[in-house]
């Protein structure tokens, strides 16, 4: 699986989510918007996953729900806030770490230009 290519996908279609809503819509709604382009692109997409953390040999559920993972692969963290903050992108690394994952992005909807409220961020590169 080509995990650029799926970077690329989930980029390109945030911005045509984006270009179609605009800001200043609930989180929620982006996602839903986004997770079915993704889907018209062949990506399986799944939302609010379960991430358990691992403690003392032990699987956790502490409550903790990446918003989408997709192609079991990529995770992406959606966001409706003034500006992205470093606990936002701890969040996601911690995400990254606690599902093995290399690629996940931080969206943030509510900006004028989506190219502006895209983080891109790696784990153990």
């Amino acid at each position: 699986m080509d995990i650029e290519a799926i970077g690329k996908d989930i980029v390109d279609a945030a911005i045509k989510v984006h270009r179609a809503l605009g800001p200043g819509l609930l989180e929620s709604a982006y996602q839903h918007c986004l997770a079915y382009e993704l889907r018209r692109r062949g990506r399986r997409v799944e939302c609010e996953v379960l991430q358990p953390i691992l403690y003392d040999g032990q699987q956790i559920d502490a409550g903790y729900r990446i918003d989408m993972l997709v192609d079991e692969t990529v995770v992406v963290e959606n966001k409706t806030v003034e500006q992205l903050l470093p606990i936002h992108e701890a969040q996601l690394l911690t995400y990254l770490k606690l599902r093995d994952c290399r690629l996940g992005f931080l969206l943030n909807w509510n900006v004028v230009l989506m190219k502006n409220g895209i983080k891109r961020m790696v784990n153990n590169l």
